[in-house]
């Protein structure tokens, strides 16, 4: 039997959901981060954790834990994923870690913005990236995949290439042949030294856009009587 924290929360969220799914929006308008309530997908493996291609997991649970929420996760069968909700000031924030693998988690991206009420712009996602050396983090407002499967699905299923992305920097190995084992490998025991930095690094630079982008005049509703207690 599941905690009973994690039934309340499955409940919240199948209301939250029902209320949003059958809202109308005002007519002539959308919902820009409504009391900015993005949605912030970490893109990896499930059931692969602590490999370089997992290394957005690892920032959304790091996320998760700074944000009080790492015990609250409840899985979602409609998007197939784990859900969290958490507060950030004003900003409500919905924390997703598809069950997919990397390849289809534009379907669980897609399927949760959809009952949400989310528009593209407004669906962070946390990924590898091979062309950046371990310890680099950037965020990046759109632009393609650049041969990233788990991102080319996301863009896919939500017909948009509004995402932002915040890449997390795995370094790419020198030779091409090595790219794969190298993406799907374990980080090493030097590599795993800099993780604790680079996951607190990576999760500022978010906490950090999200809080600017939450300044700006919103629309729609307020969430905030559907949190739990």
């Amino acid at each position: 039997m599941r905690p009973d924290g994690c039934r309340r929360a499955t409940l919240w969220l199948s209301r939250a959901m029902s209320v949003l799914t059958l809202e109308p929006r005002p007519a002539g308008k959308r919902w820009l981060f409504p009391r900015c309530r993005p949605q912030v997908a970490g893109l990896g493996n499930p059931g692969l954790p602590g490999t370089r291609h997992s290394v957005g997991l690892a920032v959304l649970g790091h996320l998760a834990r700074r944000l009080g929420v790492a015990d609250t996760w409840a899985r979602d069968r409609r998007c197939a994923a784990d859900l969290a909700v958490a507060s950030l000031e004003d900003a409500q924030l919905v924390l997703l870690r598809p069950r997919r693998l990397m390849n289809a988690s534009g379907r669980s991206v897609a399927r949760a913005a959809e009952l949400f009420g989310l528009t593209a712009e407004e669906v962070y996602l946390v990924h590898d990236e091979l062309d950046k050396p371990l310890g680099k983090v950037a965020l990046k407002l759109g632009g393609s995949a650049r041969g990233h499967n788990g991102v080319r699905s996301c863009i896919s299923c939500l017909n948009s290439h509004a995402m932002p992305r915040l890449r997390i920097g795995i370094g790419r190995p020198a030779h091409p042949d090595t790219v794969q084992a190298h993406v799907l490998g374990s980080f090493s025991a030097a590599e795993q030294e800099l993780l604790p930095l680079l996951l607190e690094r990576a999760t500022d630079m978010l906490l950090d856009h999200i809080r600017e982008r939450s300044q700006r005049p919103s629309l729609g509703p307020d969430l905030s009587e559907f949190l739990p207690p």
